[in-house]
């Protein structure tokens, strides 16, 4: 056998180790994620002004009447905890998609506009139509984030879509919807603040059952399409004549993908508001704990359904008043923009 040959063998033995590697990683940071989230999930079924204990919880999930836990747990925390979750995976997986997609950290739905849609549009309705049904706000909440995405890709496509483009586009589209909710908030009386302020921050006051069953049909139709789109999204990675390069269907794909993720964005905002920066923050920290290989999108939900889950712990019990889940992932996400964007400033780097 030549050496070349053995140098050669040497490489592939190698290579494959490495791949081997880093997928025992993607699964063993997964399964912690996983178990971290279910772990949180617990604990925010048994704390608060009573604690219960966790055969007192249980009991409840499976039915039986558990003086004062049967209504703390199951109609309070419950559907709290559940709606945590799912917004969480909702925005994480989709603000990883968008990032993949556009191979930029700045290309999440909270900043390109999506979310401000869905609150421009909900608080617009409150506001100045003074529709009273809380399901009719939800549905224009959808259509709006909807539409916004879709106006958003119309004006950045130019014989194909740049990435850079359309995250400059929905950053003006954003500034747009943020003059209209300021215009409309001027406008509002004070009995309306209090529900208008929930489309601006994100929370989990008013969860219930109701909200979560939509939301959850959301995520089990819209996150199985995004993984199956995984593969090709990690070839656009690569660039689109790349990508195009090894068969993968570019536009219809990004399309797809869009619609998908769009969708998500739009059942989480319409049940809890635009919780801030979680999109925004959840594929950086995916992408830190499994690094580069294989697709982020599961790690990226887990970390979102984690941030809105602490998130919303620390927003009920850390300070003397209780705030929306909002303020808290805002305060997290405000000053990582802020570093990314110097960052980028001082590596004379561009969108």
């Amino acid at each position: 056998m030549s050496t070349a040959t053995i140098t050669r063998s040497a490489g592939a033995t190698g290579i494959a180790r490495g791949r081997t590697r880093r997928a025992r990683r993607v699964r063993t940071v997964t399964a912690v994620l996983a178990l971290l989230v279910i772990a949180v999930y617990c604990l925010s079924l048994m704390v608060g002004k009573t604690f219960y204990s966790p055969d007192e919880v249980w009991r409840v999930i499976i039915g039986e009447q558990v003086r004062g836990a049967t209504f703390t747990v199951g109609v309070l925390r419950l559907p709290r905890a559940t709606m945590a979750v799912l917004t969480g995976f909702a925005f994480g997986i989709a603000g990883a998609m968008f990032q993949t997609m556009l191979r930029n950290a700045l290309a999440s739905p909270d900043v390109i506009g999506i979310s401000t849609g869905a609150s421009a549009a909900a608080v617009y309705a409150i506001v100045i139509l003074k529709i009273p049904s809380a399901t009719t706000v939800s549905l224009l909440a959808i259509v709006a984030a909807l539409a916004t995405s879709l106006a958003i890709y119309l004006l950045a496509y130019r014989n194909g879509m740049l990435g850079s483009r359309l995250i400059l586009i929905g950053i003006g589209v954003a500034a747009m919807l943020e003059s209209v909710v300021s215009y409309v908030i001027i406008r509002a009386a004070s009995w309306d603040l209090q529900t208008a302020m929930r489309w601006l921050t994100g929370s989990l006051n008013s969860a219930s059952w109701k909200q979560v069953q939509p939301l959850l049909a959301a995520v089990l139709l819209f996150v199985p399409l995004l993984l199956v789109l995984a593969r090709n999204l990690e070839q656009l990675r690569l660039g689109n004549d790349t990508a195009a390069a090894l068969g993968v269907p570019v536009e219809r794909t990004r399309l797809a993908a869009i619609i998908a993720a769009t969708a998500l964005i739009a059942f989480a905002t319409a049940a809890a508001g635009p919780i801030a920066f979680v999109a925004f923050l959840s594929g950086p920290i995916a992408a830190r704990l499994v690094g580069t290989a294989g697709s982020l999108l599961v790690p990226a939900g887990l970390v979102g359904s984690l941030l809105v889950l602490v998130a919303d712990l620390v927003a009920q019990y850390a300070f003397g008043t209780r705030y929306p889940v909002g303020v808290i992932t805002g305060a997290l996400g405000a000053p990582y923009l802020v570093f990314l964007l110097i960052r980028i400033n001082r590596a004379g780097g561009s969108l």
